[in-house]
C-alpha cells in the first residue's frame, strides 16, 4: 500500500503541493501534459521549476507566470473545462472534488449559489494549474491513502481581490471544518485556500504519520520566507506490507437510564440517517442499580458536533462525551451482481486486489424476500452462493 504523508509543520499552499511532488519523483512532464489537456490557451500561461532553499533546506519551488489578462471563469465552467479535456479519469476524478471543495467554501462565504462562484482572472488560472498539476502527480504515483498532519492557522491580514481578509482567509477557515489546526507557528498567511482544498478533499485522516517504511521525501517551497521557520512543505512517501485503510473518527457516548426504550431504536435510525458511520447500544447497570444502556457513535471528525447535538435533542441525556480514534480498514465498495433472484446489492471487501468476501446487503435482500414472499434467510443463501465469488 503507497501512502503519502504531507508534513505541514509551516502549512501548505497549491504550488508547494504541486513542488513537492515533483520534488518527489514527479516528472515535470506529467504536470506540464495534464494542464496541456485543458482549454486554456498556451500563450496564457507557462510553468517551471525552481531549485531554491528556505533557511537552509534545499526544496523544489513551482512557478506559475499567468499573462494578466485572462477571461472571468465561474466554477461551473472550470468544471465542466476538467469534464471535457482528455485527462485521464482518476486525474478527472480528484480535481473535480477538490475544486467542488474549493468552491463550496466560496460558496458558503460569499452567500452565493456554488455555480455563481468566480475565481478571479489570474488566480483561476493558478488554482486550475495546481489542482490539476497535484491531481496528476498524484495519480502518476499510484498512491493508496493520504494523511496530512494538522495544520497551523497563521495570523494577522493578507490582500485578496475581495480586500484585506483576516488570516485564515474565509474560504480557507470554512475548508478547515472537521481538520485539526494548532497556532503555533507565527504570523502569516500559512495555509491558503488551495491547499486546504487538497486535503480537505483528498486527504483519508489527520493527525500522526501512520506507520510506514519511507520510500521518498519531497520538499516543496513557499513563495514567502518566514522568519519562525523554513517555508517548505515535505510530503512523504512510503509503503506498508498490508494494503489497510486507516483513517481518524470521533467516537460520540453517553448513558441513557431515563428514557422509554420504544424510543431507542427511533434514536438510531435518526442518527444513521444523519450521517453516522455506526451507532450502538450496549447495556449497562448504573448508580441506584439502574439498568440502563451506553449510546456509542462513530462519526467523521466534521461531523462530531452535528451529531451530538442530535444525539441531545433526541434522547434523555443531558451531556455527551467524544474521542479522537483511529480505524484500520479493509477497502469496500459496493456492487451490482446478478443472481437467479434478479439484480442484487452487495458488499465488495477487498485487502489491496485481493477479494476477501462478498457480503449481501440486508436492504437489498429484504426487498426481494417481501416481493417474492420468501424467507429473508432463504434470499441470503441464493444470494451468497450465486453472487458471493469475486
Amino acid at each position: 500500500m503507497k501512502i503519502l504523508y504531507f508534513d505541514c509543520y509551516a502549512g501548505i499552499a497549491g504550488d508547494m503541493t504541486v513542488a513537492a511532488l515533483l520534488d518527489l519523483g514527479v516528472p515535470f512532464d506529467v504536470v506540464r501534459d495534464a494542464v496541456a489537456c485543458l482549454s486554456l490557451p498556451p500563450s496564457s500561461y507557462s510553468l517551471a521549476m525552481e531549485r531554491t532553499s528556505r533557511k537552509g533546506i534545499a526544496a523544489a519551488r513551482f512557478v506559475v507566470h499567468v499573462e494578466e489578462h485572462q477571461p472571468h471563469r465561474h466554477y461551473t465552467g472550470i468544471a465542466a473545462m476538467i469534464e471535457e479535456s482528455s485527462l485521464a479519469e482518476g486525474v478527472k476524478e480528484k480535481a473535480q472534488r477538490v475544486f467542488f471543495r474549493l468552491a463550496e467554501a466560496e460558496a458558503k462565504v460569499h452567500g452565493v449559489e456554488i455555480g455563481q462562484v468566480h475565481f478571479h482572472e489570474v488566480g483561476a488560472v493558478d488554482s486550475i494549474v495546481d489542482i490539476v498539476g497535484a491531481a496528476a502527480a498524484i495519480d502518476w504515483l499510484g498512491i493508496d491513502a493520504i494523511h496530512g498532519a494538522p495544520l497551523p492557522l497563521g495570523s494577522g491580514f493578507v490582500e485578496t481581490a475581495h480586500g484585506r481578509l483576516p488570516v485564515p482567509a474565509p474560504a480557507t477557515a470554512e475548508l478547515l471544518r472537521g481538520i485539526p489546526v494548532h497556532g503555533e507557528a507565527g504570523a502569516g498567511e500559512r495555509v491558503t485556500p488551495t491547499g486546504a482544498a487538497i486535503l480537505a478533499a483528498l486527504a483519508d485522516g489527520f493527525g500522526r504519520a501512520p506507520a510506514m517504511t519511507v520510500t521518498g521525501i519531497g520538499c516543496g517551497a513557499g513563495t514567502k520566507d518566514f522568519d519562525d521557520i523554513p517555508n517548505v512543505l515535505r510530503i512523504f512517501l512510503g509503503e506498508t506490507e498490508g494494503r489497510l485503510q486507516r483513517d481518524e473518527v470521533a467516537v460520540i457516548e453517553t448513558h441513557i437510564d431515563d428514557m422509554n426504550p420504544e424510543i431507542l431504536g427511533h434514536v438510531l435510525e435518526r442518527l444513521m440517517e444523519a450521517g453516522a458511520l455506526d451507532a450502538a447500544y450496549s447495556p449497562l447497570q448504573m448508580k441506584k442499580n439502574r439498568p440502563a444502556v451506553k449510546l456509542t457513535v462513530i462519526v467523521r471528525p466534521e461531523r462530531r458536533d452535528e451529531l451530538a447535538s442530535l444525539m441531545l435533542r433526541e434522547t434523555s441525556a443531558i451531556g455527551v462525551r467524544f474521542y479522537p480514534a483511529e480505524r484500520l480498514k479493509l477497502a469496500r465498495d459496493k456492487e451490482e451482481r446478478h443472481t437467479s433472484l434478479g439484480p442484487v446489492t452487495v458488499k465488495v471487501i477487498r485487502d489491496g486486489e485481493r477479494v476477501v468476501r462478498v457480503t449481501p446487503e440486508y436492504d437489498a435482500c429484504r426487498r426481494i424476500a417481501v416481493e417474492r414472499g420468501m424467507p429473508l434467510l432463504e434470499v441470503y443463501r441464493i444470494v451468497e452462493r450465486e453472487a458471493g465469488q469475486p
